[in-house]
């Protein structure tokens, strides 16, 4: 898999994404989708509490904003005065930002930019989809076919948990998850090693050879995200402690998956600090890769990263 976009630099993502043909949406997780799947989507039928405040202020927000073409949450908050609410945490947020979040998660609305980070929202242009449950059962086929060309390999122990996130996406079609799952079994390729079975597409393109190229992964990189298929692939643990207190850290912070050819060799912790990128490694052998190819392809990833860090800094 290849994941870092060429010439990119931090901030191109906010700047651009009007132009880019793509949508802020969730889809197993939050992040930006091909306007096709934002559609395959949409609209959302929900009910929950989220709903009824929906049903309650939904009309005259939509009025707003449709009479300015875009409305930022500040506007929205000055012109109705909607107060606030209790957020998932338990803390308290604006009404007006928890409204507008319900709406665009049922399609009601979409992002049409940020400003300093914050969502902007239009008018979404989406036409009911009226679909029958082949209609359906197509769809999900199809989302789920999406999952897997991002994803697979997959173990067994991970296919299901993953493609059971799709009631995120399509909670209109929640029942009909579970038969789409299980058709996914007799749909696409699979083998057993070592007792392990894995599921990839049928026709998925591999690449032989490893590159002479190390990569700082986040996260949530698909490399990384399943982290069962991590252990699998590369014999050792990884976890993102951010949210763990910081005496039981093994990693530390924000540790960043090091990928050396097709090997996750260890994690490097990155930080900007008086100006100068500061660099922490460690491996899961305990010493890194032998060799000046490793080194100086490291070095060069640092530098990109130094680079990167510094753009974001300044946006």
């Amino acid at each position: 898999m290849r994941h870092r976009v060429k010439g990119y630099q931090a901030g191109d993502l906010e700047a651009k994404y009007a132009t880019l043909g793509v949508e802020e949406d969730f889809f197993v997780n939050y992040g930006f989708v091909t306007r096709d799947l934002y559609a395959l989507m949409h609209p959302r039928v929900v009910t929950s509490e989220r709903s009824v405040v929906v049903e309650k202020h939904g009309a005259a927000l939509l009025d707003f904003v449709r009479e300015r073409g875009a409305a930022h949450p500040r506007d929205v908050d000055a012109h109705f005065a909607h107060g606030s609410t209790t957020n998932a945490w338990g803390g308290k947020s604006s009404l007006s930002t928890h409204l507008l979040d319900g709406m665009h998660y049922r399609g009601m609305l979409r992002v049409a930019k940020r400003e300093r980070g914050i969502r902007v929202y239009a008018l979404s242009q989406l036409e009911p989809n009226g679909k029958d449950v082949r209609d359906v059962d197509a769809t999900l086929d199809q989302m789920m076919d999406v999952l897997l060309n991002k994803y697979a390999p997959l173990p067994q122990k991970s296919l299901r948990p993953l493609l059971a996130r799709l009631h995120y996406a399509t909670p209109q079609w929640r029942v009909r998850l579970s038969a789409a799952i299980a058709r996914v079994g007799t749909r696409v390729a699979q083998t057993k090693i070592d007792g392990v079975t894995w599921f990839w597409p049928e026709g998925a393109q591999t690449q032989s050879e490893a590159l002479d190229v190390v990569r700082l992964l986040t996260p949530f990189d698909p490399v990384v995200w399943d982290r069962t298929r991590f252990e699998l692939l590369w014999g050792w643990a990884y976890r993102f402690e951010a949210y763990t207190p910081a005496p039981k850290r093994q990693l530390g912070y924000y540790a960043l998956p090091m990928l050396w050819r097709d090997q996750v060799v260890g994690w490097a912790n990155v930080s900007i600090q008086d100006g100068k990128l500061q660099v922490q490694t460690g491996y899961a052998s305990g010493s890194a890769p032998k060799g000046r190819k490793f080194k100086s392809r490291l070095d060069e990833e640092c530098d990109r990263m130094s680079a990167f860090l510094s753009l974001s800094a300044k946006s």
